[in-house]
């Protein structure tokens, strides 16, 4: 039974082909990304042990704490003399203490180098021999002067700079110049990560990033002969609270731990893919398997008569599976190690260094691949190989079409029904959850997607009936034909279907509720915000200088300024964040709706409340707070105004920044807003670019490129959605393939027939392209219809969090998908098609 398992395998290649090649994609995609990941998790991690060579003990400071009355304590950092006491401990070499922050250097047209996120600044901090450990500089040396500074190389690179050249530097406040006095190499993340690095003197880096005669962190070495463990047990106790302390092999672990960490968002992402990809293989398996089995009925009869019996037989066509299974899982892992490799070189393309070294293919790698590959194919052949088994050998041999049976079609319609009502239902449910029924409505989704699944063969009828007269109108006796045979075999339209159905139903969702958001964002920006311009720092990384808002008020051109100040006090027992703004501007900038009060009460110190917050706190104009504020300080607040919530644009509490800037040391300022005169031109963007000093690292966004910000997750996740469609209708295709093989291969002797009653081979071809073309769609329509369904479900529990959120229905782009699922149909039809034409109708008809 083996050797006939093995010699069905190399019979049917073609077919066996495309299960292999559904296989491989989803196998592929596994081994890939834990390659990809497992490689670049090795890469990070070791290159993050090199930059702590040498270091026997790290030590981290936390800043300043809070009092329960919120009031900071403690040291902002490591002070000089604590690094002077650990310098004096038995067993220490040397001590470096650095400091810490954003620092961003721009190119010859003024431009930032490198990611706003992952742009650094950093002291240097020699130790005895006048080097620093961390960095190995290619020429020239490290500052020593308040005037001088040290670039990365691959920096200095893109900048154009050498030695001795004149450099600005802009952090969170004015760009300055300074003299480049050398250049080094790193193994620093940021600029692994495509950032740079800028070497400051120690007292120039504690004055922008911290405080005179503090450090964020110690590094320490050990002399020969002292252990890492020894060492840090006699630093501890010089240490303050707000430190943290560790050998610097417990900090390359925990590096290490924290990269793996967060490459599991990567990898779950990229696993995804494979999953769906494996999913929607399974029923290309199912179907091709259903028809190898319906093909070879009457050869599985014989070796029942002469004998086998239905656990042989059965096991058969299982061996058959494993065979594939196997082969599909050996070409799946070599692809992913190309696809690995290939990733790679993207990540490296895009400007992502990853360290070198070689691809790391864990044993458990090769062990998920062998794994899934045959057990997805097994599971999904197991179906056709028990029917197989329960097939009289009498009956079999006396028909090689056996009809599908009632009572079974019948049991599937009715669970098919119980479990798509239960999705629905656990669907609504999480519509009436608001916000927390996010999670249930993807159960329910689920749910949906089974039932609908199941109950396809039973929808295919009614569905593919109601287009028939329109393709028997159009395309004469090929539509009907088409139409007719489309519901021919239920059961495997169905599964035909239900891929293409899958894919879209995912897509649909993702693009109506993306394309929602994006008119909220729309919305967002025109009705809320008016201001022509704001100013951030590159990459939303940072707070602004206090001076920003200040230089910009007093530019010539521009007529209102405001900033937008995080900060917080104490209500009761509970923190709440605060809006920190010019009372005088903020209504010229923001679209400010109140319902009760005048915004004109933050002019007189007063502070206005979200509508949602005063109703949780049961306030309205004229109410009073007593508040602590961020520097410990009580004081009285008189609510002012209650305005409708401003999600993204304003915390629930605004006032006037200059009260909160009495109270906070090192406020946050998040953004500015700018008005100009005579509005959003190209000569006020200059100008306010010009009035900031040409600041490298300050952006100055239009409002289209706040729409675009805003924006900008919402397109990825679209992107990718695009991307799983495009891997669907892959396997999509060819499970039409398959299908319509299969079809021809039933009906040669009809197809026969029909050429010698008239039907020409134009004809035929047409006939197998509408029945392929009235699949896809049959399955593209359900699933737009369960998409745009679950994105009304999801949008309802949005409404909350995203000001005016309404669902828009993308006809544009759903007309798109229905396109795309009909080239689908003619591609898949092509060599079908062409196999009917070419039948020789005499031998056709001849055909049992």
């Amino acid at each position: 039974m083996f050797r006939t398992a093995l010699r069905n395998v190399l019979a049917h290649k073609a077919r066996l082909l495309m299960t292999v090649l559904a296989v491989t994609l989803g196998v592929a995609f596994v081994s890939g990304t834990l390659i990809f990941t497992d490689t670049l998790s090795k890469a990070l991690s070791g290159q993050s042990a090199k930059s702590y060579d040498g270091v026997a003990v790290s030590v981290t400071s936390y800043g300043q704490g809070r009092n329960e009355e919120g009031q900071k304590e403690g040291e902002p950092g490591i002070s000089r003399q604590t690094l002077d006491k650990v310098k004096a401990v038995k067993g220490v070499d040397t001590v470096s203490g650095r400091v810490s922050g954003f620092a961003g250097v721009g190119d010859e047209d003024g431009k930032l180098i490198g990611s706003g996120w992952a742009n650094k600044g950093s002291n240097y901090a020699p130790v005895k021999d006048g080097k620093d450990p961390r960095y190995t500089f290619t020429g020239g040396t490290g500052p020593t002067k308040d005037d001088q500074i040290a670039l990365d190389k691959d920096t200095a690179t893109k900048g154009k700079y050498e030695i001795g050249d004149k450099v600005r530097v802009a952090t969170n406040g004015p760009v300055r110049e300074f003299a480049l006095t050398g250049v080094f190499t790193t193994e620093d993340g940021a600029v692994n990560a495509g950032g740079s690095l800028v070497l400051f003197d120690t007292q120039v880096a504690q004055q922008l990033y911290l405080q005179p005669g503090f450090y964020d962190e110690l590094s320490i070495s050990a002399k020969a002969g002292t252990s890492a463990d020894q060492l840090l047990a006699d630093v501890k106790p010089l240490l303050a609270k707000n430190t943290k302390a560790q050998t610097g092999v417990a900090l390359a672990a925990e590096e290490a731990a924290n990269i793996k960490k967060q490459m599991s968002g990567m990898s779950t992402m990229l696993l995804a893919f494979a999953g769906i990809s494996l999913f929607v293989g399974v029923f290309l398996i199912y179907n091709t398997f259903t028809m190898l089995v319906t093909q070879r009925t009457k050869e599985l009869a014989l070796l029942r008569a002469v004998g086998a019996n239905r656990g042989q037989v059965m096991r058969s066509v299982l061996a058959e599976a494993l065979v594939v299974g196997a082969l599909s899982a050996a070409i799946g892992l070599v692809s992913g190690i190309g696809l690995a490799a290939g990733m790679r070189s993207l990540m490296d393309a895009i400007g992502a260094k990853i360290p070198g070294g070689e691809l790391v293919i864990a044993p458990v790698t090769i062990v998920a691949a062998l794994v899934i590959g045959v057990l997805v194919t097994t599971l999904a052949a197991l179906l056709p190989a028990w029917r197989t088994g329960r097939i009289a050998p009498v009956a079999a041999m006396g028909s090689a079409h056996l009809p599908a049976d009632a009572k079974s079609l019948m049991l599937r319609n009715v669970f098919g029904c119980v479990i798509s009502a239960l999705g629905i239902g656990v669907v609504f449910l999480g519509v009436s959850m608001k916000s927390d029924g996010r999670m249930v409505i993807g159960g329910g989704a689920f749910l949906m997607l089974l039932g609908m699944i199941v109950l396809l063969p039973l929808l295919s009828k009614p569905v593919i009936a109601a287009v028939r007269p329109a393709l028997q109108k159009v395309f004469g006796v090929p539509g009907k034909l088409a139409a007719q045979n489309a519901v021919r075999n239920p059961r495997r339209t169905a599964v035909t279907a239900a891929s293409l159905a899958i894919g879209l139903t995912l897509v649909t969702t993702m693009s109506v509720l993306g394309v929602t958001m994006g008119k909220a964002v729309d919305r967002m920006s025109t009705d809320k915000l008016k201001a022509d311009y704001k100013v951030t720092m590159s990459g939303g990384i940072g707070s602004l200088d206090k001076t920003v808002a200040e230089t910009l008020a007093k530019a010539p051109g521009v007529e209102a300024v405001s900033p937008q100040a995080d900060g917080f006090f104490k209500v009761g027992e509970s923190f709440r964040m605060a809006s920190g703004v010019n009372p005088a501007t903020i209504g010229r900038l923001l679209n400010v709706e109140v319902t009760s009060g005048s915004l004109d009460s933050l002019v007189k110190g007063e502070v206005a409340v979200a509508e949602s917050t005063a109703k949780e706190q049961k306030l309205t104009a004229g109410s009073t707070l007593n508040v602590t504020f961020d520097d410990g300080q009580k004081g009285t607040l008189k609510v002012g105004a209650v305005y409708k919530d401003l999600e993204g644009l304003l915390s629930p509490y605004v006032l006037d920044n200059k009260i909160l800037a009495q109270h906070s040391e090192d406020q946050y300022i998040r953004e500015v807003y700018v008005n100009t005169t005579g509005g959003e031109t190209k000569a006020n963007h200059q100008a306010v670019v010009d009035a900031l000093g040409k600041n490298p690292a300050m952006s100055v966004a239009t409002q289209q490129d706040m729409r675009n910000e805003m924006g900008g997750m919402v397109n990825t996740a679209l992107n990718i959605m695009y991307g799983l469609l495009g891997m669907a209708l892959i396997i999509s295709v060819l499970g039409v393939v398959n299908t319509l093989a299969m079809s021809v291969f039933e009906r040669t002797q009809e197809i026969g027939m029909l050429r010698a009653i008239g039907l020409d081979r134009s004809r035929v071809k047409n006939m197998i392209r509408l029945e392929a073309v009235v699949i896809s769609l049959f399955g593209a329509v359900l699933g737009v219809a369960i998409g745009v369904f679950l994105a009304w479900a999801v949008g309802t529990t949005l409404t909350k969090s995203v000001p005016n959120y309404e669902l828009v229905m993308p006809y544009d782009r759903i007309g798109i998908f229905l396109l795309l699922a009909a080239v689908v149909g003619v591609l898949a039809a092509m060599w079908p098609a062409r196999s009917a034409a070419r039948l020789n109708m005499l031998t056709a008809i001849k055909t049992e």
